[in-house]
C-alpha cells in the first residue's frame, strides 16, 4: 500500500495536539505501508523533516517532504477572507507553489490512498481528485472548524473579531460540506462530530478514529520524591482556545482556590506563550514555555485542569493526564467527545465556584483521588492507546484500497 500523508505541518517536534495526532497516525501507517509525508512550512524545516523521517522509522519506506507555503494572515488574504467566498483559514494554507509541487509529486509517483489533514487543505484535495482520480482520498478532521469559529464568535468581546469569526465560520461550513462530498472517506475524533457531519451530508463515509495517547510512555513511574501541590494547565499557548481558557481560569477560578489552599501553585506548560500569558508570572504563576518532557509536570500535579470554553475535537491533554496518573478536572466542553464518566474517571465543573471546589477538595492519595487515577488509566489503556486507535485507521485505509481496486476492475 502506497500512502501520501498531506499535512499543514511537519509534525516533529510534537508541540501540539495536532502534531501528536499527525505523528502517531503517520507512524502507524509507516509501519504498514510505503509512506510519503508532505508537510507545509512557512520557514526552512529541513532539519525537522529529517528528524521526523528518522522518528517514523529508519527501517520503513518513508519519505518526508517539507513544502514552503506563503506566510499566513497576509493583508491580501485578510481582505479576500472579508469579501470573498473562501475563508481566511483556507487562504492561509493555499499556495500556487505548493500546488505546482504537488502536481510534480503526483506525476512521478502514484498512491493508493492520500490522507489530508483538515479542511484547510481543500485546494489540494481538489487538485488530487483532478490529477489522480483513481487514488482514494481520506480527510482526517482534527475538529470541525466551523463549529470552533462559531463558538469563538460567541465568546469574543471584541465586536469586530466576533463578526469576522462568525463570517469565517459560515464560509467554513460551506467548504466543509464540499469536502464531505469530495473525499471518499473521512475520520473524526468523536461520535458527536460524526453525527454533526452526517447531518450535513448523510451519504458521507465517516469513521470515528479518536485521539490517543502513548500509555507506556506516560505510564512510567514518577520519582518517589514528587510532591503533589501543582495545579497544572497544559496546552500549546499560541492557540486561541487555550489562551482564553488560561486567562479565564486565572481571573475567575484561581483567586477562589488561593483563598482556601494557599500552598497550591498554578503551572502553565505549553509552547509559545503570548505576552498576556507571560505576564501572569508577575502574579506568581509559573509559565514554562516549551519543555523537553511534559511528564514531570503531570507527575508533580495534584490535578490537571482543562477549563476550555471554546474549541472542538477531543483533547489529548485529558488523555495524557489520565495515562500519567493525574486526576483531571475539566469543563464539559473540555472533555467533549470522550467516553468519560464524571465522578468516576474525571471531574466535570462548568462554573468558577464548582471548579474551585473540585480543586480545593482534592487530596493526593485520598480514596476519590486514587479512584480517578485508577479509572482514568484503565480508560485510556482500553480505548485510547495509539495502538488501539491506529488499528481502526489501518482498517479504513485497507477498505479504501480494496474499494479503489474494485472501481478499477469495473472501469475495465
Amino acid at each position: 500500500m502506497r500512502v501520501l500523508y498531506f499535512s499543514p505541518r511537519i509534525c516533529w517536534p510534537p508541540i501540539s495536539g495536532a502534531h501528536l495526532r499527525d505523528f502517531y497516525f503517520a507512524r502507524q501507517l509507516a509501519r504498514n505501508a510505503s509512506l510519503t509525508y508532505v508537510g507545509l512550512v512557512s520557514d526552512d524545516a529541513r532539519a525537522q523533516a529529517e528528524q521526523l523521517r528518522e522518528r517514523l522509522g529508519p527501517e520503513s519506506a518513508v519519505e518526508v517532504i517539507a513544502l514552503r507555503r506563503d506566510k499566513g494572515y497576509k493583508p491580501a488574504n485578510i481582505v479576500r477572507g472579508l469579501i470573498g467566498p473562501t475563508p481566511l483559514n483556507v487562504l492561509n494554507y493555499t499556495s500556487a507553489a505548493v500546488l505546482a509541487e504537488l502536481d510534480r509529486l503526483l506525476q512521478r509517483q502514484s498512491f493508493d490512498v492520500v490522507q489530508i489533514e483538515s479542511m484547510h487543505l481543500i485546494a489540494y484535495a481538489r487538485r488530487i481528485r483532478q490529477t489522480a482520480p483513481r487514488t482514494r482520498l481520506i480527510c482526517d478532521w482534527h475538529n470541525v472548524e466551523s463549529e470552533i469559529l462559531a463558538r469563538y464568535s460567541e465568546n469574543d468581546r471584541n465586536p469586530l473579531r466576533s463578526w469576522y469569526a462568525k463570517r469565517t465560520s459560515a464560509l467554513s461550513h460551506t467548504i466543509e460540506k464540499q469536502l464531505l462530498r469530495l473525499c471518499h472517506a473521512h475520520t473524526v475524533c468523536s461520535q458527536r462530530e460524526r453525527e454533526l457531519l452526517l447531518a450535513r451530508v448523510p451519504e458521507a463515509r465517516i469513521e470515528v478514529v479518536g485521539n490517543g495517547v502513548d500509555c507506556e510512555y506516560f505510564g512510567e513511574a514518577p520519582a518517589q520524591s514528587s510532591e503533589r501541590r501543582d495545579v497544572l494547565f497544559m496546552g500549546r499557548m499560541d492557540y486561541h482556545a487555550n489562551i482564553d481558557a488560561a486567562l479565564y481560569f486565572v481571573r475567575h477560578v484561581w483567586p477562589l482556590v488561593r483563598k482556601r489552599r494557599p500552598e497550591l501553585r498554578l503551572v502553565i506548560v505549553g509552547a509559545q506563550p503570548p505576552k498576556q500569558i507571560l505576564a501572569l508570572r508577575e502574579q506568581g504563576i509559573a509559565v514554562t514555555g516549551t519543555v523537553d518532557d511534559v511528564r514531570p509536570y503531570y507527575h508533580s500535579a495534584l490535578v490537571s485542569v482543562v477549563p476550555l470554553r471554546v474549541g472542538g475535537g477531543t483533547r489529548l491533554k485529558v488523555l495524557e493526564a489520565m495515562a500519567a496518573g493525574t486526576p483531571v478536572l475539566s469543563t464539559s466542553l473540555g472533555a467533549e467527545g470522550l467516553a468519560i464518566t464524571p465522578g468516576k474517571d474525571i471531574l466535570i465543573a462548568d462554573t468558577p465556584q464548582a471548579m474551585a471546589d473540585g480543586i480545593v477538595s482534592s487530596q493526593a492519595e485520598s480514596a476519590l483521588w486514587q479512584q480517578l487515577v485508577t479509572n482514568g488509566r484503565r480508560l485510556v489503556q482500553e480505548k485510547y492507546d495509539w495502538a488501539v486507535v491506529g488499528a481502526v485507521l489501518l482498517r479504513l485505509h485497507a477498505e479504501q484500497v480494496e474499494m479503489g481496486a474494485a472501481s478499477c476492475l469495473e472501469a475495465k
